[in-house]
């Protein structure tokens, strides 16, 4: 098909279509890293068939490049980002004029199995932060990590949330912490006193050996005294799981689902823990009463005389 503006090279178009999600899509960094690997492959598959131009990608072309993906044993999740990353980019160029119509809109959904995430157990989640409570007072980086597990269970946030928090972030007087989310929305997340106490103890004791020019106003910091990254808070859930016998392993990401599990069990409606996660739709939110009616029929099985 024709573009009705003249067409520019696939480098031009991924730098375009970068900025375009940055800025006008203002999505996150990995869902950003995604599409754009996406794209590289897109394009890979589509100079192997030739000279193909960007105003001759059609359906069928789309569609061959996920039938190779499937074929090539990729996770339904997998397809089901790369058809949302076919649909944008295509969206994107008919928009820019260089699609005369948008064959996104042809493409079938790919829909994702949904598996429920292992979770712990309020008893497990207990032990694990008790745990950390053994000779913390005579250790920085023994301080940081229970602050790091505290607030991750308390509040369940995601784990690049946990990192972007400055100290003021954190509110005191209200037990309340302002977090950034995806798509730089704002959300006020409460946490309670046992996450006040890890804090103050990490801000107090633990935080001024380790500040550096570096450091900034990040509340949680790595050995070096830069703002932790993702990866440094992975492995202190990991290790942390690990000194517990018979904790399943799960990273930060398991502890979010832990919180949201226990809020819905404790008795919290499904909007406010929507709320409190910084889920769009309320049906992300929902995987979780799964979680709590699978436990519900064990703990029934389990105890009822005529289960």
């Amino acid at each position: 098909m024709d573009g009705s503006s003249e067409s520019p090279g696939f480098e031009q178009v991924a730098g375009e279509f970068r900025r375009h999600l940055e800025l006008e899509r203002n999505l996150s960094f990995n869902t950003i890293r995604g599409y754009m690997s996406d794209l590289a492959g897109f394009v890979a598959h589509i100079r192997s068939e030739g000279e193909v131009t960007l105003p001759s990608i059609d359906v069928h072309v789309m569609r061959e490049w996920l039938a190779l993906q499937h074929d090539a044993g990729r996770s339904r999740a997998t397809l089901a980002r790369r058809t949302a990353f076919l649909r944008t980019f295509t969206a994107f160029a008919h928009r820019r004029g260089w699609l005369r119509r948008d064959p996104g809109l042809l493409l079938g959904t790919a829909k994702a199995t949904r598996a429920l995430p292992e979770v712990l157990n309020r008893y497990e989640a207990k032990a694990v932060l008790d745990r950390g409570l053994v000779g913390v007072a005579k250790d920085v980086k023994a301080l940081r990590d229970q602050a790091i597990m505290e607030v991750l269970y308390a509040t369940g946030l995601r784990v690049g949330e946990l990192c972007g928090l400055d100290v003021d972030d954190v509110d005191r007087e209200r037990y309340v912490v302002r977090v950034v989310g995806k798509g730089g929305k704002e959300r006020s997340v409460p946490f309670g006193r046992p996450a006040l106490r890890a804090l103050d103890a990490w801000t107090v004791r633990g935080r001024a050996l380790w500040v550096r020019d570096c450091s900034g106003p990040a509340l949680l910091l790595g050995v070096r005294g830069g703002r932790i990254d993702p990866t440094a808070v992975r492995r202190v859930v990991h290790a942390r799981l690990g000194q517990v016998d018979g904790v399943p392993d799960m990273g930060p990401h398991g502890l979010r689902h832990s919180a949201a599990t226990h809020l819905l069990e404790g008795g919290a409606d499904l909007r406010s823990v929507q709320e409190l996660l910084g889920h769009t739709s309320l049906n992300t939110t929902q995987i979780y009463t799964h979680i709590s009616i699978d436990r519900l029929h064990a703990a029934y099985r389990q105890a009822h005389p005529r289960a």
